[in-house]
């Protein structure tokens, strides 16, 4: 009897995928019910009985997208995310370079602690100072507040991911580059970036999906209609007596597909790196 035939297990391996797949069916459940609903005109929406399919119809996202000002939404999500997401990356690319080839400074270790012990507060907490800063600045109201407040947030957490991957890159690659009359700046966007890339992809990844689920601080800081992002916007479709709910489905769905194609591409490189980051710090 072969070592294959005596390690397989029919039965448990079906029980297994059974499992899995009524599990995959009950965390994809809310989202396949709320874009079955966005595609149901207005009046079928709440059914008292349960229907997968009723008549179908692109009404909701013509309103959505015509009718409203959610493509501004959208868009103001898009640059804000985007541009906090680069500068996010790119300073903590920088940082994690210096924490990672500098091991004997004086103070290096509280540095670290500092800088993880930042995500330790609540954004609760701090709405406060950030308002009240970018308030006598002038700038509320004012997408550039939105940026540097998400930059802020995400970069102790990208310079720490970004950390644990750069420790696991040869010092070998920058010595020969330092002998053929390489800068620090050059040596790392030009040598350890492109090595460094599958862990550069993930925390971006991670800093736009961060930025793109953020409500407090866009809700607080952003009071204009033509410069709320999509979280906001999306509350604003809830009223008090009444509530949108053909536009909220499908603007739901929507907002939910960015991070949705992000994932399906990147989705095996983000957990093995992730795993990666979490180990060799």
């Amino acid at each position: 009897m072969s070592r294959d035939s005596v390690n397989s297990h029919p039965i448990r391996d079906l029980v297994t995928v059974v499992l899995g797949v009524g599990l995959l069916l009950i965390l994809a459940f809310p989202f396949i019910w709320v874009v079955l609903i966005s595609f149901r005109p207005e009046a079928d929406i709440f059914t008292r009985t349960f229907q997968l399919v009723t008549t179908f119809t692109l009404e909701n996202y013509a309103i959505l997208l015509e009718d409203s000002p959610f493509p501004t939404y959208l868009r103001n999500s898009l640059v804000v995310c985007t541009i906090a997401t680069v500068v996010a990356v790119t300073i903590a690319m920088i940082t994690a370079y210096g924490f990672s080839r500098n091991r004997r400074f004086v103070g290096r270790q509280t540095l670290l602690i500092m800088v993880i012990a930042t995500q330790l507060f609540p954004f609760v907490i701090l709405i406060t100072p950030l308002y009240a800063t970018f308030f006598s600045l002038g700038m509320i109201n004012n997408p550039l507040a939105l940026i540097i407040s998400y930059i802020a947030v995400n970069l102790p957490f990208c310079i720490y991911m970004l950390l644990g991957y750069l420790d696991t890159i040869p010092r070998d690659l920058d010595d020969a580059a330092r002998i053929d009359g390489a800068t620090t700046l050059q040596i790392i966007f030009r040598v350890i970036l492109p090595v460094a890339w599958p862990g550069i992809v993930t925390v971006s990844v991670y800093a736009f999906v961060s930025a793109w689920d953020e409500f407090l601080f866009a809700l607080t800081l952003m009071t204009s209609d033509e410069n709320k992002t999509v979280p906001v916007g999306l509350a604003g479709f809830f009223g008090e007596y009444t509530t949108q709910w053909n536009l909220v489905m499908a603007a739901s769905v929507i907002s939910t597909l960015p991070t949705l194609i992000i994932f399906m591409f990147l989705q095996r490189k983000l957990v093995s790196d992730l795993s990666a980051g979490a180990v060799k710090t």
